[in-house]
């Protein structure tokens, strides 16, 4: 995976660096794995605008994608691996022994025709899925479960991982995409390898259409507001409009908002860094 800067023939594309899409095999999607999926436009049950700057973009389907990795001991070949418009990941498509296909989240490196299986005998290598316990030290894992048979939860977008650092009794210790080191039990299932598609973040878009294409409407300062819209908005000329914090008056910039008796601190060794 790569990206492209392109040559400035337009405006737009004069600062616009491209994904290759060089990995994908298939533009076509599996059918029976599409779903619809709809778009609220930022507006709850009533109709009410309680999310700002969503809107319009273009028309998605949805994939179902294998999160539980729940199938064990069945051999899958990959068949293809695809673009997913609803994640940064690419994904790939599995075809099982006994006939059944399923999409999973395409890790780095993986070829089409390469034989992938879950569940507790398989071996730690790209691609398959096994319980972190079986798992040895150095392990870089992504799709984490954080409860057994809850499906994954955490390392699913472009590039992510986390590292299996140490093994404490029924506990396992993953330092995750964040720097934090936490436990989580050994019974939970983990993929193996780096998220696909990891040169996402050196991505530019080049014009404000193609934010308008994803669905992004247009942004307005707190700054350039008048007082009655904005905390920091008002005042002569080019105010710097004070200390930065939210449209409802929540500071921004070193305001903790997690919670000090959230049961999951408990499981944490190391915070992020900062």
């Amino acid at each position: 995976m790569a990206v492209k800067k392109l040559k400035p023939t337009t405006p737009g594309q004069r600062h616009k660096f491209a994904a290759t899409y060089e990995e994908i095999t298939s533009a076509t999607p599996e059918k029976s794995l599409l779903n619809g999926i709809g778009k609220s436009g930022g507006r709850n049950s009533s109709g009410k605008m309680t999310m700002r700057h969503i809107g319009g973009g273009h028309k998605r389907r949805y994939r179902s994608i294998d999160f539980k990795r729940d199938k064990h001991g069945v051999p899958a070949k990959v068949a293809s691996i695809e673009y997913d418009p609803n994640r940064s990941a690419r994904i790939a498509l599995l075809v099982y022994a006994d006939g059944e296909k399923r999409y999973i989240i395409a890790p780095k490196g993986l070829q089409v025709d390469q034989e992938i299986i879950a569940g507790k005998k398989a071996d730690p290598e790209l691609g398959n899925a096994l319980y972190l316990e079986d798992m040895p030290m150095g392990t870089m894992v992504h799709n984490i479960e954080l409860r057994p048979k809850q499906g994954g939860k955490m390392a699913r977008s472009a590039g992510a991982y986390a590292q299996l650092v140490s093994k404490e009794g029924k506990y396992v210790g993953l330092k995750m995409p964040s720097g934090e080191i936490r436990l989580i039990l050994g019974k939970c299932m983990a993929t193996v390898g780096m998220v696909s598609n990891s040169d996402h973040m050196l991505e530019r878009y080049g014009k404000a259409g193609k934010s308008r294409w994803k669905g992004r409407r247009p942004r307005v300062r707190g700054v350039v507001m008048n007082p009655v819209d904005h905390p920091m908005g008002g005042g002569e000329g080019r105010a710097s409009g004070g200390h930065p914090r939210s449209r409802n008056g929540i500071p921004a910039k070193g305001y903790k908002t997690r919670s000090p008796k959230k049961l999951s601190s408990k499981y944490i060794i190391e915070k992020r860094k900062k």
